[in-house]
């Protein structure tokens, strides 16, 4: 369950940082992370969609918030599309596995700096881009957060952010899960997997937390207002992924039941391969035609007026 509507801001920080610094080490195994080749054709498309279809623009000096392991911003640095990145997040430990990664992937103008969204430690005007992924829901003061945000960036310079949950898209999840948790015991009889001796909710404090780092989940109309109260133009909000979500949820339940080192290499390719057959499913059929309310993620974009 999400955080309680009566959590304190600092509660709230407090429970992310301990939850994410849990979390780092195992983040990018569990959510099928990567920085090759798919990686990189993801998060392009991600940005292409975000600014409304356009495409081709490059950026000096980026921030990223929330930067978690850097899924998103490594992989646009590593296309070019970013020349100098510098990711922040509220927890130490996800900060040093994206350092790390950085460094295996010989990048060099990558800077970490841990810091909350709210209070950014960096001068006026001083980014061309702001960006972040599956973000915008853990921070507790949205308005001031964007007010940080429209402070640091130079006139005409770009937002973009990127999974970030739709009110429609947290209950359309709830129906995999619920099958999910069903099936399980048949498929790790299927697929040869042992179940998991210690369910992963109980395997430490930082898991346990993982219901409590999310504070929002937005209707489309939310994140236009947010634009709007920051006065931001170019403003653009759009809908990623219906099928690859509702199917990726169920694999991600029926995966968490089984000790890890027991599920089949062959079930770990067919399940990552039908995902990203379904992704492009929603990306070519269905987000160009549907409204943004059906998917489950939300895509955001603004430019700071020059």
């Amino acid at each position: 369950m999400p955080a309680s509507p009566t959590a304190t801001p600092e509660h709230i920080k407090d429970v992310n940082t301990r939850y994410h610094d849990a979390a780092a080490s195992e983040y990018d195994a569990k959510w099928g992370i990567d920085f090759g080749d798919i990686g990189q054709d993801q998060v392009r498309g991600k940005l292409v969609k975000a600014l409304g279809g356009a495409g081709g623009e490059r950026f000096g000096d980026a921030l990223e918030i929330g930067s978690g392991t850097g899924y998103f911003s490594l992989n646009l640095v590593q296309l070019g599309l970013i020349e100098r990145l510098t990711a922040t997040d509220i927890s130490p430990g996800m900060l040093a596995q994206l350092a790390g990664t950085a460094e295996s992937l010989g990048l060099e103008d990558v800077t970490t700096v841990v810091t909350e969204a709210e209070t950014l430690p960096f001068d006026d005007e001083s980014f061309d881009l702001v960006l972040g992924h599956a973000v915008l829901h853990h921070i507790p003061d949205l308005d001031r957060a964007f007010a940080e945000i429209r402070r640091v960036l130079r006139p005409g310079g770009r937002i973009v952010f990127a999974g970030e949950p739709s009110r429609y898209g947290d209950r359309l999840a709830a129906l995999p899960k619920r099958t999910g948790i069903f099936v399980a015991p048949a498929w790790r009889r299927l697929v040869g997997a042992r179940e998991r001796a210690v369910a992963e909710v109980d395997q430490s404090e930082g898991h346990s937390l993982e219901g409590e780092v999310d504070v929002h989940a937005f209707a489309p109309a939310d994140l236009r207002r947010l634009l709007e109260r920051a006065e931001f133009d170019e403003r653009h909000v759009g809908g990623e992924e219906l099928l690859a979500n509702a199917w990726g949820w169920g694999l991600r339940t029926v995966e968490s039941s089984a000790e890890p080192d027991s599920v089949p290499f062959a079930w770990r390719k067919f399940a990552f391969r039908s995902y990203i057959a379904l992704q492009k499913v929603d990306t070519r059929l269905l987000e160009p035609r549907l409204p943004a309310e059906l998917f489950y993620n939300l895509l955001v974009s603004a430019r700071k007026p020059a």
